[in-house]
């Protein structure tokens, strides 16, 4: 990817996540990233491809933080680690997801491409525990992250994600 296309991208990522998607004109992100618009239309074909390159990274993203976690072999403890996801977010990375989840109610944009994997190992490491509904409490426990993962974006700093995650933790 060259100087310009990351630049390109990280305009993007930022007006997307601050003012929306639908707000943000081609022009503006050119403009923010020092380049001409025709040039984010070669690159990305449109506004549209622009953002399929961001959401793109994100799946990525926690396609690599899954792949890690299927790797711990105590269920409990893979519970615990995706648990922990909200709560390991770089500030830096906030602009990412924080775009992410906001692309659902912005567009009713659904993309299970990002929660399915997390639900499998959810189910597969539950049901090795012998849960009653492990789809059930697997859902509770997407809904808990969900809930984690927007309060900690939109308070950020505010919020006691230590003492938020030790109350967690005491549940599984």
């Amino acid at each position: 990817m060259t100087e310009k296309q990351i630049s390109i991208l990280e305009s993007a990522l930022e007006l997307f996540s601050s003012k929306g998607f639908d707000a943000v004109p081609t022009s503006l992100i050119a403009k923010q990233a020092g380049v001409s618009e025709g040039l984010i239309f070669r690159h990305f074909k449109n506004k549209q491809g622009l953002l399929n390159a961001i959401v793109q990274m994100g799946k990525e993203k926690i396609a690599f933080k899954i792949q890690l976690i299927t790797e711990i072999v105590d269920p409990q403890k893979r519970i615990q680690a995706i648990m922990e996801i909200p709560f390991s977010l770089e500030t830096d990375q906030y602009p990412l997801w924080r775009l992410i989840y906001s692309l659902k109610w912005q567009q009713e944009y659904s993309d299970d491409e990002f929660s399915r994997p997390i639900k499998e190992v959810l189910v597969n490491s539950l049901n090795e525990l012998k849960y009653f509904d492990a789809d059930a409490e697997a859902d509770l426990i997407m809904s808990y992250m969900d809930g984690f993962a927007s309060t900690i974006l939109l308070k950020g700093e505010v919020v006691n994600k230590d003492k938020l995650l030790h109350a967690l933790r005491k549940k599984y």
